[in-house]
């Protein structure tokens, strides 16, 4: 159940004529009262001798009754109420004692308290009823209206228990502002997949995305074809800013600005400024941020590789860390999403887009994060954009598998720090990113691992044999359930690929499995072959490879000198 207070106006009457009229889109369907403050108000839908005029007057007339200097400027509250669309169909009692209960709660009418406002419950839907209400009691007071908007939120949470109704989570007021009606129907008439704040906010997001400065932040936002206009102070200082969508006018022909903090509480200039002005705070993990030792690969692919280590990091901060360093991973987590939405392949860009999306929620709570501890999540944000479009085979389908598998389990983590902490809502946004994306993993796998199947499935007997009694040894509580999978001549294949290239293959599979539980992976096969292709720097493309193991000679890491690239015949291109 959802209620929301909407904008107080001035006009009774254009409200009734709108509730009790036909709609913007011929959807309101036998307009009647179900409740009000008096049980013979007059009741247009029903009564045909009734007039909106004549409900308005009785409405307004506490308004009316006071002196014009002491009224309200804006008199009439609205309240809409509204059921889930899975919710069973409620009759017109049950939205009466509803209405009642609402307004109760609010401060609007109270018949315990004695004299109140005079108040009307509007059903023109099966799933929502509209309250309007006049803001002046019976006695000439104002009411008192404050923090009616929670109270009638913690009313709707009782209601739906008792009715049992669709529970919803309790918010904690973090939330981005949901798009109005208007800017629904809006987007609905021009055809938008969602309404024109909410492409914005996604925009704004990804253009923050492991941004250093405001100057690239700004550049960003035009490049990517939003208008602008930046709130200047008389000193020259910057204070604000607001975009606003090319195709998106009013009435007036002219473009519909949003500041940054109606889009979302983090999007605000000084909320983006706290990300870039404390990046010289301690690394709790020095590690981190460590520069590599081995050269720095440049494209997507090693964009990719570097998210993976970098969330992988951030799992055991998240999991173990200080609560306001933790806060700090899971919001830069939101950045490395949204980098990896913006420059993924086509087959996995919608999953992608919609983790990120479902994501937003999950990125913020009233634990303030301590920015610039989550230097290496934002660095891997800016390597991804930096990195360029990927394309969906090859070491770039490949490293993005990679990638995705590693933030699932930093996705599951903030799942779990957010349950602790009680924050149902960011909990239920992490979760349904997480399965947007397994979706986004399933896709960009596919390949990969099926070629590493094939290569497992060829291997020689002696070899498979080998790779089993390891196995066995090194992972005993894991073996059976790993034989079980077919990702196990997967994994064969890249224990091979990592013994040729000079590792201890029980060493890194004891490594890769101490590291974090895996008991609830899907296929805790899969997480191992990234876990070790990761650590050990063997390519995530399996086409690098030949059937007795790595093209490559051993890694420049373990010699000291950089490995060079070699070139297959009918691949066009160096090989990493």
């Amino acid at each position: 159940m959802i209620p929301r207070i909407q904008k107080r106006g001035q006009r009774t009457l254009g409200l009734l004529y709108y509730l009790y009229g036909p709609g913007k889109y011929e959807e309101h369907t036998n307009p009647h009262l179900v409740a009000s403050w008096d049980n013979n108000a007059p009741d247009p839908g029903r009564d045909e001798t009734a007039t909106l005029k004549q409900l308005q007057q009785l409405l307004d007339q506490p308004v009316e009754n006071i002196d014009a200097s002491e009224r309200p400027k804006k008199h009439v509250w609205h309240l809409s109420v509204r059921n889930a669309a899975e919710d069973r169909t409620l009759t017109d009692e049950e939205w009466g004692d509803i209405a009642r209960r609402m307004v109760a709660a609010a401060g609007i009418d109270d018949p315990k308290q004695g004299a109140g406002c005079r108040w009307a419950a509007v059903r023109h839907a099966d799933d929502h009823i509209h309250i309007v209400a006049t803001l002046v009691r019976e006695d000439g007071y104002k009411p008192d209206l404050d923090h009616d908007a929670a109270h009638v939120q913690a009313q709707a949470r009782a209601l739906e228990a008792e009715l049992g109704l669709r529970r919803l989570n309790k918010g904690d007021g973090t939330a981005a502002q949901r798009p109005t009606s208007a800017e629904r129907h809006k987007a609905q008439r021009q055809g938008r997949e969602r309404t024109a704040r909410e492409e914005l906010r996604e925009t704004v997001r990804r253009a923050v995305a492991g941004a250093t400065s405001e100057e690239e932040f700004f550049d960003r936002l035009a490049a990517s074809g939003l208008l602008i206009r930046k709130r200047v102070a008389p000193s020259g200082d910057l204070l604000g800013y607001k975009v606003a969508l090319p195709d998106d006018r009013n009435k007036d022909d002219e473009p519909v600005f949003y500041p940054g903090a109606r889009l979302a509480p983090d999007l605000s200039l000084p909320r983006i400024r706290e990300r870039w002005t404390t990046d010289a705070a301690p690394d709790p993990d020095p590690a981190a941020t460590e520069p590599s030792s081995r050269p720095v690969r440049e494209g997507p692919a090693a964009a990719r590789r570097r998210a993976a280590s970098a969330a992988w990091t951030a799992v055991l901060v998240v999991e173990h860390g200080d609560e306001a360093v933790a806060a700090a991973y899971i919001a830069a987590t939101g950045e490395v999403l949204d980098a990896l939405a913006k420059t993924s392949a086509a087959h996995t860009r919608r999953e992608l887009r919609d983790a990120a999306f479902a994501f937003e929620r999950a990125s913020r709570s009233h634990v303030r994060a301590e920015r610039g501890h989550d230097r290496a999540l934002r660095q891997a944000a800016r390597d991804l954009v930096h990195g360029g479009p990927a394309l969906g085979r090859g070491e770039d389908g490949a490293s993005t598998a990679m990638a995705i598998d590693m933030l699932l389990f930093l996705i599951t983590a903030a799942v779990h720090w957010h349950a602790k902490k009680g924050h149902a809502q960011q909990a239920a946004a992490a979760r349904q990113a997480a399965e947007h994306l397994r979706a986004a993993y399933q896709a960009a796998a596919a390949q990969p691992l099926g070629a590493l199947y094939q290569r497992g499935r060829h291997l020689g007997r002696p070899l498979l044999q080998r790779q089993t009694a390891m196995l066995r040894e090194a992972l005993p509580e894991l073996a059976v359930r790993i034989f079980a999978e077919p990702g196990w001549y997967a994994l064969a294949a890249t224990l091979a690929d990592a013994e040729a290239a000079g590792h201890d293959p029980a060493a890194l599979l004891a490594d890769a499995a101490g590291r974090r539980e895996l008991d609830t992976a899907e296929s805790v096969s899969d997480v191992l072959v990234w876990r070790l292709r990761r650590t050990a720097e063997l390519p995530a493309d399996t086409g690098d490879m030949v059937s007795g193991g790595p093209a490559a000679r051993p890694s420049a890491r373990r010699t000291g000198q950089q490995a060079p690239r070699q070139s297959r015949p009918g691949r066009g291109g160096p090989q990493l």
